[in-house]
């Protein structure tokens, strides 16, 4: 998938909207050249106003990117900015990230044992366009035991991903 994005955006730099480890390396892991700047999108859009959860995050994504885009001053006229979002839907409710132990146990128990769906936003900017699309993945979660749970909360990386995902 990103290796048509290298070809089409040949020499012209992009710049991950992001603060997200995960996003980062995957980037990394594949050669593909980004520079990181997080975008400061304050993530506070009604989730209400979007009856399809991929459409909440295909414009969170854009938000962050054009956040972002604002802020690279002349480099604008020549970069590519990515920003991407990710939330976890079950029963028809997204799950974005935690915040604190209480809630990350409430949403891996919730999740324990059933099925539900990540939705990823992403977008592109430059000046003068953009694009954005999403992609959704089914995911099944095996029972998780509480003492599954508490070891996974004693490791503090629930808190910073959508549904205190694994």
């Amino acid at each position: 998938m990103l290796g048509p994005l290298k070809t089409l955006l040949g020499t012209r730099p992009v710049v991950l909207a992001s603060a997200s480890p995960r996003r980062r390396q995957i980037l990394q892991d594949v050669n593909f050249p980004v520079e990181i700047i997080p975008s400061h999108f304050e993530e506070t859009l009604d989730k209400a106003a979007f009856p399809q959860p991929w459409r909440y995050v295909e414009e969170t994504a854009l938000g962050k990117a054009k956040e972002v885009a604002g802020r690279l001053g002349d480099r604008q006229d020549w970069a590519v900015v990515i920003g991407a979002d990710t939330v976890v839907v079950l029963d028809n409710k997204i799950l974005e990230k935690p915040g604190s132990d209480a809630r990350a146990r409430e949403m891996l128990t919730s999740l324990s044992g059933r099925q539900h769906t990540v939705f990823t936003g992403l977008a592109l900017v430059w000046k003068g366009g953009e694009r954005v699309s999403h992609e959704a993945t089914l995911v099944s979660f095996a029972p998780l035991t509480p003492q599954v749970i508490d070891s996974y909360l004693s490791s503090g990386e629930p808190l910073d991903k959508a549904g205190a995902y694994p």
